[in-house]
C-alpha cells in the first residue's frame, strides 16, 4: 500500500492525517489516544501490531508544548504510521499504552525520565536511564544548554560550560 492509500485508510479512523516525504502521520487528541491505537491495531486492512518507538519533543515557547510520536508498524502489510499527540505545558500527562503494546513499557519510562511526562496507568513508571536521585529532566529545553548539574554517588560535576 503506498502512502496516499494508507492515509486514506487511516482517515476512516482518524480525520487529521497528512502525507509528507512519503510518510503518513496522524494527529489525535489525548482523550482519543487509546481508542485510536486500538482501532488501528484491530483493523485487518491496517493491522498496526507493532509499536517500534515512543518519543517526544519539547517546544517551550508554543502550545501545545510537548508533542509525542508513536511509531507504528504492520508486520503483515509492511507499512508504517506516525501517530502524534500534543500536550499543554501545565498538564503533561498521557494514558499509558502498555496494555495495548507491551513494548511501550520501556519507551514510556525513558520519555518520563528525560521529559518528566507522566503516563497514567503505567505498571512501573520510574527512571530507567538516569540515577534515581537525579534532579530534573535533561531533554526539556528549559534545562541549561551546557548541560545539567550532575550529582552521582556523592560527587558533583558542573555542566561543561562552567
Amino acid at each position: 500500500m503506498i502512502a496516499a492509500e494508507l492515509a486514506e485508510r487511516v482517515r476512516t479512523h482518524l480525520p487529521d492525517v497528512v502525507v509528507a516525504r512519503g510518510e503518513v502521520t496522524a494527529v489525535v487528541e489525548r482523550a482519543g489516544l487509546l481508542d485510536a491505537l486500538g482501532s488501528l491495531r484491530s483493523d485487518e486492512a491496517l493491522a498496526f501490531d507493532f509499536l517500534s518507538s515512543v518519543t517526544a519533543t519539547d517546544w517551550p515557547e508554543r502550545e501545545p508544548r510537548y508533542w509525542f510520536a508513536y511509531e507504528l508498524s504492520s508486520m503483515a502489510h509492511d507499512h508504517r504510521l506516525r501517530l502524534k499527540v500534543g500536550l499543554p505545558s501545565d498538564d503533561a500527562r498521557l494514558p499509558s499504552v502498555v496494555a495495548l503494546f507491551p513494548t511501550a513499557d520501556w519507551h514510556e519510562r525513558e520519555t518520563f525520565d528525560f521529559y518528566g511526562i507522566v503516563f497514567d496507568g503505567h505498571p512501573n513508571l520510574r527512571r530507567i536511564m538516569l540515577p534515581d536521585g537525579w534532579e530534573g529532566h535533561p531533554l526539556r529545553k528549559t534545562e541549561e544548554i551546557g548541560g545539567v548539574n550532575t550529582r552521582y554517588k556523592g560527587a558533583f560535576i558542573p555542566p561543561v560550560d562552567r
